[in-house]
């Protein structure tokens, strides 16, 4: 059990991005690709954190659940593979989430479902 406890976190954590960026096709990939340049700081990797909180059900994770027990990465790999939508849809939940990123750092406005 202590095995999947390290990979854990309490939210999508930056340094499984990475891992992501070949499961999908060529705008998934170039978005990833896009996020890795960017930095841990800058927006368009804070909004991808959002997207995949958001897809990934972080907000409802708790440390005792399945998807905590196999830990972030896998869950991140299952749901980037699963998703329904395609590249498109990705790439466009990523830009609503750079949209609230940038309300946020403007104003500190909180999104509702993070709240």
């Amino acid at each position: 059990m202590l095995m999947y406890q390290r990979d854990a976190e309490v939210l999508f954590p930056a340094r499984v991005i990475a891992q992501l960026r070949d499961l999908r096709g060529w705008e998934w990939r170039r978005l990833v690709d896009r996020v890795l340049e960017a930095g841990e700081s800058h927006p368009d990797t804070l909004a991808f954190g959002l997207m995949m909180i958001r897809m990934d059900g972080c907000m409802t994770c708790h440390s005792d659940s399945y998807r905590a027990m196999q830990g972030c990465s896998l869950c991140a790999r299952q749901n980037v593979m699963r998703f329904k939508g395609t590249d498109k849809d990705m790439v466009r939940a990523w830009e609503e989430a750079r949209t609230d990123i940038m309300l946020w750092l403007e104003t500190g406005k909180v999104p509702e479902d993070l709240r």
